[in-house]
């Protein structure tokens, strides 16, 4: 059986936490640009990760990333 490919943009997005739950960790939006008028607290709360909810999205994550659980560990 060959490999899967990991479609790569997914796979710098989304981490896994370590441990026994594993849950879908991701970055939050608008951090990229546009960052200088705000406030430094504003900041500082972009670089938090947020837990994956949907269901939906954990699937597709899992489709398209099939190895991120072996980056995990």
């Amino acid at each position: 059986m060959p490999k899967i490919k990991t479609h790569k943009s997914t796979s710098k997005r989304f981490r896994l936490t370590r441990g026994g739950k594993g849950k879908l960790m991701r970055t939050k939006l608008g951090k990229s640009h546009l960052r200088r008028k705000k406030s430094m607290r504003a900041r500082r709360l972009y670089d938090e990760m947020l837990v994956v909810e949907s269901k939906g999205v954990r699937q597709r994550v899992r489709r398209l990333a099939p190895y991120l659980q072996e980056k995990g560990k």
